[in-house]
């Protein structure tokens, strides 16, 4: 896969935002036509996670509970979306087709696409340079109606990106029967905050003039794509809420607060500066499942929550061809005050002797893999007092290549298609892109433990906004990464063999 390349010149950049309109809802909508024109919420557990806008119209919104979506709109439609198996392969979609127009192509989360089109205006430009012609007409919407200066080659690279993106959304459309939106900008902060200005199926530009206008139109700093839950709060305790407010706090005190790099950094976005480059996000960092629920308090409980987790877990690894190396335990704990923040992790190697099953038919690698995922639990949760969980992960990370594997790739997993689990009964959280908003240069101060599927269910900004959060792991651990006392309990020829691999 191509490798990210240094961002150009603000003043030559011109990037394209594509945010699929009710994603699942449309995804719902193609697999079932006679949906159509019908008002359409998708469930998850107790919420309508996304709905299309004939519901919309009459009421319903996104993450409003079932209860209170049928009392507002009797007539709703709803279906189950807890697998997210369909969705997932519908986005994998839209990220090829666009890869067929740019190799520099960026998921974030399911729904949302990042593609850099710089060198494609440079070309187009220079054809309308070569052939004399001064005319181009913009696609769509400019942000605040500004006027458009033919003189600036600014304003002319950003016009012919609007064409360009009204091109990208036609493909979508006639190739896969989605409608999105899109923006039009200099960097990716500002075409991401830009692209949902008009909804739906839209596009806007944003002209280098009003940026500040659209960045001081934030009413929170926690609206500026790559300031964290963690950092918003910090911030607020040192009297900061707002975009202007941020941009007129001393720098020195900001980096003796947050550090030179988180400081500097989030004062640039604050700025609608974003020098980070467009990272073409290749096969998945990690493969992972949740469930969230009410409560969760006894032992035989989680381990059948995890039981439950992992046929599909294992079955995706499998089509993805590589293993994982590393598997991680994460659980929420129930907390009246800090809902959503709340999780803690562990993690360690998968023993080598696993690592050789996945994959192989008839092999029962479930067994081993709950017996491990137990002692990652009994290291975070002490099972002789009561406790009170709300959701459980599993994830497996550090992915490798087998030598003769072929596997590993977007495409192949594109190839084969799985069923759907046909259970219904979870609610599911994917780490299935490799860069989001938690990538290392949109979210370098997310907080660590990331946040729950029920407050980014809608339109699943994948489990890496990756979600205001959960960061993939290093593709290679060092001793310090694995949890000491759960390597303790290893035996130790395996523990000689993990140590021999550093």
């Amino acid at each position: 896969h191509s490798k990210p390349v240094p961002a150009r010149s603000a003043a030559r950049r011109v990037i394209v935002h594509i945010d699929l309109d009710c994603f699942y809802a449309q995804v719902e909508m193609i697999r079932n036509p006679e949906l159509r024109d019908k008002p359409l919420g998708v469930q998850q557990k107790y919420l309508v996670v996304t709905c299309n806008y004939e519901a919309r119209k009459l009421g319903v919104k996104k993450l409003m509970s079932v209860k209170d979506a049928k009392e507002r709109c009797p007539q709703l439609t709803l279906v189950n979306g807890e697998d997210l198996t369909p969705y997932r392969e519908m986005s994998y979609q839209v990220t090829e087709l666009l890869g067929e127009f740019s190799p520099l192509v960026e998921r974030l989360g399911f729904d949302e696409n990042f593609v850099d089109i710089t060198e494609m205006v440079e070309k187009r430009l220079n054809q309308l340079q070569q052939s004399g012609c001064c005319r181009v007409c913009v696609s769509g919407h400019v942000y605040k109606h500004q006027a458009i200066n033919l003189h600036d080659t600014a304003h002319v690279r950003l016009v012919i990106g609007s064409q360009i993106a009204e091109e990208f959304r036609e493909a979508i459309y006639t190739r896969l029967g989605l409608t999105g939106c899109a923006g039009v900008a200099s960097n990716k902060l500002l075409s991401k905050l830009v692209s949902g200005t008009f909804k739906p199926n839209q596009q806007t530009v944003l002209l280098p003039e009003s940026s500040q206008d659209l960045i001081r139109s934030l009413e929170h700093i926690q609206k500026v794509p790559g300031i964290g839950y963690k950092t918003t709060k910090h911030l607020e305790r040192l009297g900061v809420r707002n975009v202007c407010e941020l941009q007129a706090f001393p720098s020195a005190v900001l980096e003796k607060e947050l550090g030179v790099s988180v400081a500097q950094r989030i004062q640039k976005l604050s700025y609608g500066e974003d020098d980070s480059p467009v990272t073409p996000s290749g096969p998945p960092q990690s493969f992972s499942d949740e469930d969230s629920f009410k409560k969760c308090s006894s032992e035989a409980e989680v381990k059948e929550k995890i039981e439950e987790l992992l046929p599909n877990l294992l079955d995706r690894i499998h089509k993805d061809g590589r293993r994982p190396h590393t598997v991680r335990l994460t659980i929420r704990q129930f907390s009246p005050t800090d809902k959503w923040f709340n999780r803690e992790s562990r993690q360690c190697p998968v023993p080598p002797q696993l690592i050789q099953k996945f994959g192989k038919e008839g092999s029962n690698i479930i067994p081993p893999l709950v017996d491990i995922l137990m002692k990652l639990f009994r290291k975070m949760i002490d099972v002789d007092l009561p406790f009170h969980l709300t959701l459980l992960n599993v994830c497996f990370s550090n992915l490798k290549d087998l030598p003769s594997s072929k596997k590993g790739s977007i495409g192949f997993y594109l190839k084969q298609m799985s069923p759907p689990s046909g259970s219904g009964k979870r609610v599911r959280e994917v780490d299935d892109v490799s860069q989001g908003e938690g990538s290392a240069s949109w979210n370098q101060n997310c907080n660590r433990t990331g946040s729950t599927k029920t407050r980014k269910l809608s339109e699943d900004k994948s489990s890496n906004i990756k979600k205001a959060g959960i960061p993939d792991f290093p593709l290679h651990l060092s001793l310090g990464d694995i949890d000491q006392e759960v390597f303790r309990e290893l035996p130790e020829d395996i523990q000689q063999e993990i140590i021999s691999q550093k």
